[in-house]
């Protein structure tokens, strides 16, 4: 996943929890929950943590499932802003506008370019490599999107309040992951146990993110040109 695996890693402060299963959690799994936060710019906690994305990998992780979903565009925007798939998956993305896009990607994992499409049509692109795959419209700059494409089973989002839980864990050695557009991502070693174990801590760091205006497919700036679709 090479768009992810050049971030840095931190042991900071979100919590995670195992949940003491009894017997039957060696073969029936664990499930583990726990809890992320975000830091901003003047230390504030982010209200858009629920935007985040934790998974697990390792030996004993199930491979993710490929299938299909959908990213609309609508009022010009990409709706939902984020979709999580496995590797190999399929997404549409159907025009519910009174006007023309043009979707593409020029990320290294996934380029693609859909060209220009109305109103009730639907044009689709295919996800075969693990990583961040940031999505635009080439008619209109404010249009952003991602898909976070994974090889593991085991993923979620947490909740507005940054509580996640991740179900069916076959107890075992893995990395836990987090991760949100504007923050790098955190990694830490997780061993899922039977029996409560001391609940390690995670915290995103947003507060050196800075939009910067993408460029149009040609690499242009949209201010450059007029566009007539």
């Amino acid at each position: 996943m090479r768009s992810i695996s050049r971030f840095i890693t931190f042991g900071l402060a979100a919590t995670v929890l195992l949940a003491a299963a009894g017997p039957a959690a060696a073969l029936q799994g664990v499930t583990v929950t726990g809890r992320v936060t975000m830091l901003e710019q003047g230390e504030r906690t982010s209200g858009d943590v629920g935007q985040a994305v934790v998974w697990l990998t390792g030996s004993l992780a199930p491979t993710g499932v490929p299938g299909t979903t959908e990213m609309a565009t609508e009022g010009k925007q990409f709706v939902p802003h984020l979709r999580i798939v496995a590797r190999g998956a399929s997404i549409s993305f159907p025009n519910h506008d009174p006007f023309n896009h043009n979707v593409f990607s020029v990320s290294p994992e996934s380029p693609f370019d859909l060209g220009v499409f109305g109103r009730g049509e639907v044009q689709a692109a295919n996800f075969d490599r693990a990583g961040v795959v940031r999505i635009f419209c080439n008619v209109h700059a404010q249009m952003r999107g991602v898909v976070l494409v994974l090889d593991t089973g085991l993923s979620t989002q947490p909740g507005a309040d940054g509580r996640f839980s991740l179900a069916d864990v076959p107890p075992g050695d893995y990395t836990l992951h987090a991760w949100h557009e504007r923050a790098p991502e955190v990694t830490r070693p997780l061993r899922v146990r039977t029996d409560a174990a001391v609940p390690p801590q995670l915290t995103l760091d947003a507060r050196g993110y800075r939009l910067v205006q993408h460029r149009d497919k040609e690499g242009k700036s949209y201010g450059d040109r007029s566009r007539r679709y």
